[in-house]
């Protein structure tokens, strides 16, 4: 069996020194760049053709959510139950209650199906734990049997983990490997730090190992400079992978500046040197950034042949419009902000994302997670279909 990937930076001369070099350099105000979008979002209130219904209520928290071959789905909840849903309906028993960490942003996070399920009966889940006396965040590999599951193994340990800036989404890729999103918990300049785990997208196999065409051997680290990754999303025919990640709150004098970025293999993002579009050759620009309003985002998905963005603070739907230019780049064309005009906002805070198989589009609600306004039926999973 192949251990989990253990990595321990903290022990190395090298990334000790690493650590302390980056931590220099980013103590210097980064450098701000303008916005990558020549244009401003369009308000929607009520998307025209689309309809919205409350498919499953009476959640807490809800992160995640998958669906099964035979229809069935799963979601996760903060508190670190994974629930079953069977016909629109909740069934009342966990599938597992995970032990977790569950505090500020920790707890139960990111779900994945392994794509070679039900021959390969596995589900991945994202969490944040107690890691000898330190908070940590690893991933786990659950054996999904029949309406329950049971941990079969650890597949990635030695994730930092805090109170807040845990990044936690998890996907795998058209290329079978796992990738999870991470956070620098706080701690910015861990993210330009490689033998760190914190502020990182990571690449790993489905039994824990690292590939052999990462950018570094022995290594996980599949991008870097990020600062909490939130959301991941494959592009269904190109399979670029996107990601939305928070902005900064306050660090460094600067709020908002929340990012949408196409992920490239050893890219660099730039986070704490750099935010904003400042088109610089030592950082991957984004091709979203929102310096004047604060636009948080979460989970992500391609539903009809457009990137929708879950968004927690501003309370929207983002539905992201894209193109490529000569260069073969990516580029947003336009960007609607669905179910955010004025104060009505009748959903609240939204955490996920997720393209269904029946083709429509699942949104999950994040009213109960303690920043929210829980309304009737909260925490929910919408369901929107085309009319």
């Amino acid at each position: 069996m192949t251990p989990a990937v253990r990595p321990a930076p903290r022990a190395t001369a090298a990334g000790l020194a690493l650590l302390v070099a980056t931590a220099a350099l980013a103590a210097a105000d980064p450098v701000r760049g303008p916005r990558p979008q020549p244009f401003a979002d369009e308000r929607i209130a009520a998307p025209a053709g689309i309809q919205v219904e409350s498919w499953v209520e009476g959640l807490e928290a809800p992160w995640s959510l998958v669906f099964l071959p035979d229809g069935r789905a799963m979601v996760s909840e903060r508190p670190g139950r994974i629930r079953l849903v069977r016909n629109g309906r909740l069934a009342a028993e966990p599938v597992i209650t995970l032990d977790v960490r569950q505090g500020g942003e920790g707890g139960l996070m990111g779900l994945a199906l392994d794509p070679g399920f039900p021959g390969r009966p596995y589900l991945y889940a994202m969490h944040t734990h107690a890691a000898g006396g330190e908070t940590g965040n690893r991933v786990v590999r659950l054996a999904v049997e029949g309406d329950r599951a049971r941990l079969d193994r650890v597949i990635l340990e030695g994730v930092p983990g805090a109170r807040f800036h845990n990044g936690g989404r998890i996907a795998f890729g058209p290329d079978g490997m796992l990738y999870v999103g991470t956070g620098e918990i706080f701690d910015a300049p861990r993210a330009q730090v490689p033998v760190d785990l914190g502020g990182k997208i990571l690449r790993v196999t489905p039994e824990g190992a690292v590939p052999g065409d990462n950018p570094d051997p022995g290594s996980p680290v599949w991008s870097l400079g990020h600062r909490n990754v939130q959301g991941l999303a494959f592009h269904p025919e190109s399979g670029d992978l996107f990601a939305s990640e928070h902005g900064p709150s306050g660090e460094f004098g600067l709020r908002a500046l929340d990012e949408v970025n196409v992920v490239r293999r050893g890219g660099n993002y730039g986070w704490p040197l750099a935010v904003g579009a400042p088109a610089d050759r030592r950082w991957i620009d984004p091709i979203l950034a929102w310096p004047d309003e604060a636009t948080p985002p979460a989970g992500a998905a391609f539903w009809r042949g457009d990137l929708f963005v879950a968004t927690l603070r501003s309370r929207a739907l983002l539905r992201i419009a894209l193109a490529r230019d000569g260069g073969g780049n990516w580029r947003a064309t336009t960007v609607e902000r669905w179910f955010a005009e004025g104060s009505a906002q009748p959903f609240g805070r939204l955490r996920d994302a997720v393209a269904g198989p029946d083709g429509a589009l699942y949104v999950l609600t994040s009213n109960r997670d303690g920043r929210g306004r829980p309304r009737p039926g909260d925490d929910r999973i919408l369901r929107l279909t085309a009319r």
